[in-house]
């Protein structure tokens, strides 16, 4: 056997290993190759540090180093939730907007990275003004500052996201976008996860000049990383002269005519899912604690129990969610007993006096609520798309009624504690 013909099975062998062994390998086509996937993900990262930032870290800097009043935090922090409807108008226009240039999704990712960039960059100043460290100026400065930045950082991440996830759904094809969608969650959850133990390691010892170098440095890691996920993903298709002239369709008509056509049904799900599955932290740290008499370090790690459970249920997408018509909604059912399943275990970790059920519970609501959200997800990705409502607008639709959901039910849990 020669060199070159063992070289070649050397070849194939290793890119057969990676089929087999490497996470979402599938998801990669010639539509969308490996590297360009793996590029166009980064905008999840950003909305990871962004979303960290807004309901985490600055969260809990005002209140506790800031003092801040916990009321007027939960009102700056619930600001983005009012922009949350918008993502379905913001993925209309991206579906048809006119560009000499042939762009269509690529500048709104654009310009959410910049209003990302922009409300992060001014935060940490406009969050010292307003506990109260200001020499000029009326008293009302730091309010409307905070205001200012949360709503223009939310409105960059809802942008980024809603054009961000319509654009892989146009490169993926129809065999490989169920596992681009899981690759895109896990990318998701792993920019929160690695932006919250980064945010906790560099504000250990808190100073407010560490706080501005943190958080501005944060604006910068989140323009980068958008700039390389949009680099050459788009083909230019430069949109006609004459069809510059032409009247477009009303939004309010086109959302109605996606909404009777099924859609209706799909924002309903993902709204009361997101709703009942976010509200789980109301049995799970008190519950452990007042209950279970576990200590702080013990009911601390529920979170990384919750976030190993979400992980294995999007592996579980990305390898059964191939059957294109009924996966994605037997997978939904799947994942709402599996969260019922878990909840039924840490109510009965106490009764039967076996502490484990109570972890093992915390991580059957994580695979339930990440099998439940790229379920729903694919679904809204795989909806056949029309010259009425194309994917911007569908994706922008699921994105608000999962913000919306979400937000609540972490709305419910501030109040019921």
């Amino acid at each position: 056997m020669g060199v070159e013909t063992q070289m070649i099975i050397t070849k194939q062998n290793i890119k057969e290993l990676g089929k087999n062994f490497l996470p979402f390998s599938e998801a990669v086509s010639k539509e969308l190759p490996l590297i360009g996937l793996l590029r166009l993900s980064l905008f999840q990262v950003s909305v990871g540090i962004a979303t960290v930032l807004l309901v985490g870290t600055l969260n809990r800097v005002m209140i506790v180093e800031l003092g801040v009043m916990s009321s007027l935090v939960a009102t700056m922090v619930a600001i983005p939730i009012l922009l949350a409807p918008f993502r379905a108008f913001l993925g209309f226009r991206s579906d048809n907007h006119k560009s000499h240039i042939g762009w269509k999704r690529i500048p709104y990712i654009w310009y959410g990275a910049m209003w990302q960039f922009g409300g992060i960059a001014v935060m940490p100043m406009s969050i010292i003004v307003l506990s109260g460290d200001q020499a000029v100026g009326p008293w009302w400065a730091g309010h409307v500052l905070v205001a200012i930045a949360f709503l223009a950082t939310g409105f960059g991440a809802h942008l980024t996201q809603t054009a961000g996830l319509a654009l892989a759904a146009d490169r993926a094809s129809d065999k490989t976008r169920p596992q681009v969608v899981a690759l895109l969650y896990v990318m998701f959850l792993v920019g929160m996860g690695l932006a919250a133990l980064t945010f906790g390691f560099l504000l250990y010892d808190f100073t407010k000049l560490k706080l501005i170098q943190v958080v501005q440095g944060a604006a910068v890691v989140t323009l980068l990383l958008n700039i390389v996920a949009l680099w050459k993903q788009e083909k230019l298709v430069p949109t006609l002269e004459k069809d510059f002239n032409k009247k477009e369709e009303p939004f309010l008509p086109v959302l109605n005519s996606f909404i009777k056509t099924g859609g209706g049904s799909l924002l309903l799900v993902v709204f009361f899912g997101t709703l009942a599955l976010s509200m789980q932290d109301i049995l799970l740290e008190p519950y452990g604690g007042e209950v279970l008499n576990l200590s702080v370090s013990a009911t601390t790690n529920l979170t990384a129990l919750w976030v190993f459970g979400a992980l294995i249920g999007l592996v579980i997408a990305s390898k059964l969610l191939k059957e294109r018509k009924r996966g994605p909604i037997k997978s939904i059912v799947i994942a709402l007993f599996v969260a019922i399943i878990g909840f039924c275990c840490v109510i009965m970790s106490d009764p039967m006096s076996i502490v484990l059920l109570y972890f093992i519970g915390s991580t059957l609501i994580g695979l339930g609520t990440g099998l439940f959200a790229v379920s729903t997800l694919i679904i809204a990705m795989t909806i056949p798309i029309s010259k009425r409502a194309g994917r911007g607008l569908v994706l922008g639709s699921w994105g608000g009624s999962s913000s919306n959901g979400g937000r609540l039910g972490h709305r419910f849990r501030r109040d019921f504690k």
